[in-house]
């Protein structure tokens, strides 16, 4: 049976630095070589300002022997959260694992780093002593940082070295970003100290510097020179291409893997290895690339020495190999291929140079080498090989040094070309799946969204779980993805310690994934999402922010929604209990017997399901009666007490005075409801009210403002609609010159209906009104029966007609019977 393939874990603050980013790269093409497992952990990153790192908690909590057996960790990084003694001791908590440490030297830890010491002096030295400066800026990093303080050291020993003063006023401090250098170089130029040079402790703090030495009119390398520390990527394309103290980054991460592969299988490693650093002279200190070219070594060949030798090939050999950091297995071998190419081209087979050159170029650019790298290449071939072919002539070689510096240009620009465009196509792309998250309301919505924009961003193999208790300890799927489809995730919880659901990290097959929490702020830890390697890697960091702010938005809008449904059911409890009051009301307080002599009289109020505020009233007099209906805007308990407000004032006022003028009754009303109302009780209720004042010889005074009266003449056997023309009550505080007396006379035997707007707005399922037409034509069937089928026949069409009406409807139906011996 197989062995197990062991997995390694990579721990770091970030995949989006530089540093970071090479350190990653050196330890997957290491793991890949070796054959182990891979996963890289990382928690919340370094690039936004006053971030703190949680260094026991969230992801790197879940990394331990259960899922690995052994660790990189890259504890320079940590130092800029940690410090020193917080990072010793975060290594210190996986003492049970092999590990090893990256760029920074821990007591009792295996540790790979570089000679930082020796790079800021041969930094130094080169200004100093091959450009003669004297007063050199000094930018450090980060007070707490080892890597910081150590070069500072070395700057400080570097002037000591040559008797030169130590100036604390040429010291300044940043913080490894970009930011801090041009803060930093703001904080040295507002001092007005003199300096020729600036070294800085890192190339994005020199890069800093030059744009605020620019922005203020001082020219690099003209007035001062400026050297770097790391060699990132875009010190070789910036204006001026950047000076800087090369460290071999990969080399430190792939040094780190097979430190710790050592250490699995048994052997005894160095507590720590050193790697050399290597000074890289560009244009920012004046040299560019040409001055790099490697001085001979004592029995180099002169110029004009045939290629042949032992003695020179070797020597050829170790300068070429000097001249390109490039340390990947596979390239081992490049200069001696590339000379063996040379030789055959100069023994007449044409192309053969170019060729192995070109495949040089795609091998190093597989293995992340920078190829502009390659010119120096071809610069030193020009310095040392002067001999054409037998009978070629002279500028035979001279063109083909221009093909290959063409050849190596055009390669260089289009790997910078390569990566821009992914680049690119990273951001649209998570500028898209960004706004896909945002509306991502719920779980089944967020998994939709999972599954359809994760491999637009080249993330095809994923597994992301939500913790299943407040300790993190269990965790459950919520997605998974294989080959960019989604499958069913397991329903059964699975340890924190195990990152995936079981059986995603089970393959036969090595595997390199990325760990990444999946929090909101620095507070609210919501899982962990596992997904394939091989993406953009500012797809990472992005992609995790994404869903953990739809984790939030998710959750947030699951809590609205929750207290929504809470207020909606205490609402629909409040407007229900307020319902049965105003039906109360509405019903309690309707006439129970109706008399008036001279008319047959009857009457119906039917609520609907919200409680409107329908009035009608019927009060007998000694000379006949009055008939009183209206209509409160709105619903429930509020249109209930106007309502309550509006019979209550009626009743009195037509007990106190039986003769009295509807209009003066109808504007006093208006005066106290709005006052009652709009004043007191700061609402903005009001109502239709018509008031008939009916007298035994057939003569209706009325006034106010309602629907039309319906009467229906015996003689003629139609209805007429007559109109009324006054104001609503409540809404303006007076309204008597608007409100005046009409009269209408009734002969033996017609009928009056006073209904609300219920009647006659009711809608079918088409939204078409019953109308006033269809009320009319129900009266006229009927006409001849009692006013107690009339008034059945009416609520009968308009049920038929809106099964469900939504307003309330009020009828009221009066036959005149004129006294005997009348006309």
């Amino acid at each position: 049976m197989a062995a197990k393939r062991p997995t390694i874990a990579l721990l770091t603050d970030s995949l989006c630095g530089e540093y970071q980013s090479e350190v990653r790269f050196g330890v997957e093409r290491a793991a890949q070589a070796h054959d182990v497992n891979l996963v890289v952990a990382f928690g919340e990153t370094g690039a936004r300002r006053g971030c703190t790192l949680d260094a026991r908690g969230s992801i790197y909590a879940l990394v331990g022997a259960a899922m690995v057996d052994g660790l990189v960790i890259v504890s320079s990084a940590l130092t800029k959260h940690l410090g020193v003694e917080g990072a010793y001791a975060f290594c210190r908590s996986y003492a049970s694992l092999p590990m090893c440490s990256v760029g920074l030297a821990m007591e009792g830890i295996p540790s790979v780093i570089v000679d930082n010491a020796l790079g800021v002096e041969a930094a130094v030295a080169h200004v100093l002593d091959d450009h003669a400066c004297r007063r050199i800026v000094y930018i450090s990093g980060p007070v707490n940082n080892e890597e910081a303080k150590l070069r500072a050291r070395a700057y400080r020993r570097a002037l000591e070295a040559r008797a030169l003063p130590y100036d604390e006023r040429l010291l300044v401090f940043g913080d490894f970003l970009i930011d801090g250098g041009r803060r930093a170089m703001r904080e040295l130029l507002a001092r007005g100290v003199d300096f020729d040079a600036v070294i800085a402790g890192n190339d994005n703090m020199a890069l800093g510097a030059m744009d605020t030495l620019k922005a203020h009119g001082v020219d690099v390398p003209g007035d001062v020179l400026v050297c770097g520390f790391d060699d990132v990527a875009v010190s070789r394309v910036t204006r001026p291409s950047l000076t800087t103290v090369r460290q071999p980054i990969k080399e430190l991460g792939a040094l780190a893997v097979t430190t710790v592969v050592r250490q699995l299988g048994g052997e005894r490693v160095p507590e720590c290895s050193l790697l050399p650093v290597e000074l890289t002279r560009r244009e920012s200190c004046g040299c560019g690339y040409y001055a790099a070219l490697p001085r001979a070594s004592a029995g180099a060949p002169s110029r004009g020495e045939p290629l042949s030798t032992a003695e020179q090939r070797e020597d050829l050999e170790r300068a070429l190999a000097r001249s390109v950091t490039a340390s990947a297995a596979s390239l081992r071998a490049w200069p001696r291929e590339l000379l063996s190419a040379l030789e055959e081209e100069l023994a007449g087979q044409e192309g053969r140079f170019l060729r192995a050159l070109q495949g040089l170029l795609d091998a190093a650019g597989r293995e992340g080498v920078a190829l502009d790298q390659l010119q120096g290449a071809i610069t030193l071939l020009r310095a040392r090989v002067r001999r054409a072919p037998a009978g070629a002539p002279e500028d035979d070689l001279e063109r083909l040094w221009h093909a290959s510096r063409t050849l190596i240009g055009h390669a260089s620009t289009r790997a910078e070309g390569e990566k821009r465009l992914h680049l690119e196509r990273a951001a649209i792309h998570l500028s898209w799946t960004g706004r896909c998250f945002s509306t991502s309301l719920s779980m089944p919505t967020l998994r939709r969204t999972l599954a359809t924009e994760l491999p637009r961003v080249d993330l095809t193999r994923v597994a992301i779980s939500l913790y299943d208790d407040p300790q993190h300890a269990t965790l459950r799927s919520l997605f998974l993805m294989e080959n960019s489809r989604e499958v069913e995730p397991p329903p059964a919880t699975f340890a924190s310690s195990c990152l995936a659901p079981p059986g995603f990290l089970g393959s036969a097959e090595r595997w390199s994934v990325i760990a990444m929490p999946l929090t909101f702020g620095e507070a609210e830890h919501f899982g962990v999402a596992l997904v394939n390697s091989g993406a953009n890697e500012v797809v990472y960091d992005a992609v995790r922010l994404q869903i953990g702010s739809a984790m939030k938005a998710v959750s947030m809008h699951r809590e609205i929604v929750r207290q929504v449904e809470i207020r909606e059911r205490l609402e629909q409890e409040r407007v229900r209990q307020e319902s049965l009051v105003a039906e109360r009301i509405q019903t309690t307080l309707v006439p129970s017997r109706l008399h008036v002599e001279g008319l047959e009289l009857c009457a119906v109020m039917k609520p609907a399901a919200e409680v409107g505020g329908d009035y009608y009233d019927v009060i007998a007099t000694q000379e006949g009666g009055w008939l009183g209906i209206g209509d409160v805007a709105g619903h429930g308990l509020a249109a209930g007490l106007v309502m309550l407000m509006i019979q209550s004032m009626v009743a009195a006022m037509t007990r106190r005075d039986p003769m009295a003028s509807p209009g003066e009754l109808v504007s006093a009303l208006n005066g106290a409801i709005y006052e009652n109302v709009r004043e007191r009780l700061k609402r903005d209720e009001h109502a239709t009210l018509l008031l008939l004042r009916y007298e035994r010889s057939g003569r209706v005074t009325f006034a106010g403002a309602h629907d039309d009266i319906v009467v229906c003449r015996a003689g003629t056997r139609r209805c007429e609609c007559v109109p009324s023309s006054g104001m609503w009550v409540g809404v303006l505080p007076s309204i008597d010159a608007m409100t005046h007396d009409a009269e209408l006379r009734l002969e033996d035997g017609d009928l009056l209906v006073l209904y609300s707007d219920g009647v006659t707005e009711a809608r079918n399922a088409e939204q078409e009104q019953f109308g006033l037409e269809r009320l009319c034509s129900a009266v006229e069937v009927s006409q001849d029966a009692p006013v107690e089928l009339i008034r059945d026949r009416i609520v009968r069409d308009v049920e038929s007609w809106s099964s469900s009406p939504d307003d309330d409807i009020t009828i009221v139906v009066a036959r005149h019977r004129a006294p005997p011996g009348a006309g």
